[in-house]
């Protein structure tokens, strides 16, 4: 679901669940699509806007960071974190790509990460379920922005998706595979609504907070989830979470969306779960 997690002080390294395959990064660039409208949204209410700096956590293939370094203008900055040296490698291709001039990449720790004067803003999407440690980091990152400045968060929820795929059967065993494989891996499947206390831990205010999900019925909106299990799926294995009772992998997205069609309904994306404060002045 996720760019790549960020190793904690005195931690090991973490390895990303979904792993750092060309597979991958083209999954988290289709769900980065569908998804930027709502993280756009949640940037703008935090007052993300031109002429920022801003800290960008976990960049992965570089999908946020762009999105942050549109918003901020040829006057602002974007500084992406990431530990993957392939994913930057294809996030600075991108970027180049589309011309964007304001955003550059560190292959780096964040907390061995020293910026030269502090950010705007700290952001993330999809990373801080990943880490052994998020508290530390969000103290990590809360050191680098400046007095009134502001950290804004996503992360997912899976209690309403595992509640609303209830009622179809094959879909429903999609959405457990994956959100077993989150547990027993170690990944926190309801950060977004830990973001409220963990903010206020880390000594910043209690943050804002909204909720937004994808609703379809087509191939899309299956596949986007059906991509993420197709990633996890050696870790699934690894975890011992069977996968048998989904029958035929080649058929599997045939078969959910005959299952959806048939039932004349619509399925859900993982809610995201947003979350932004301002650091006390």
């Amino acid at each position: 679901m996720a760019a790549s997690p960020i190793n904690t002080a005195g931690s090991s390294t973490s390895e990303y669940a979904l792993g750092y395959t060309n597979a991958e990064h083209e999954r988290l660039i289709r769900q980065a699509e569908r998804i930027a409208p709502i993280t756009e949204r949640l940037f703008r209410s935090a007052g993300i806007g031109p002429g920022q700096r801003v800290l960008d956590l976990g960049s992965g293939v570089g999908d946020v960071a762009m999105l942050v370094a549109r918003l901020v203008g040829p006057s602002g900055e974007v500084v992406g974190i990431e530990r993957d040296a392939s994913s930057i490698a294809r996030a600075e291709c991108r970027v180049a790509s589309a011309g964007l001039r304001n955003l550059t990449f560190k292959h780096t720790d964040i907390n061995q990460f020293a910026g030269s004067e502090p950010f705007d803003a700290a952001v993330g999407r999809f990373i801080l379920m990943f880490l052994p440690d998020p508290l530390s980091v969000l103290r990590s990152v809360a050191r680098l922005v400046r007095p009134s400045g502001v950290l804004a968060f996503q992360e997912p929820s899976w209690v309403p998706i595992l509640a609303l795929g209830e009622r179809l059967p094959l879909w429903s065993k999609v959405l457990s595979c994956i959100h077993q494989t989150f547990l027993r891996s170690g990944v926190n499947p309801e950060m977004g609504l830990d973001l409220f206390r963990m903010f206020q831990e880390v000594g910043l205010p209690a943050p804002s907070m909204n909720m937004e999900l994808l609703l379809g019925s087509d191939t899309e909106s299956t596949g986007i989830i059906l991509d993420v299990l197709g990633s996890l799926r050696p870790l699934a294995q690894q975890h011992n979470v069977s996968l048998e009772a989904l029958g035929d992998f080649d058929t599997l997205q045939e078969r959910v969306q005959a299952e959806v069609t048939c039932a004349n309904t619509v399925v859900s994306f993982v809610p995201l779960v947003g979350a932004w404060s301002c650091k006390p002045a």
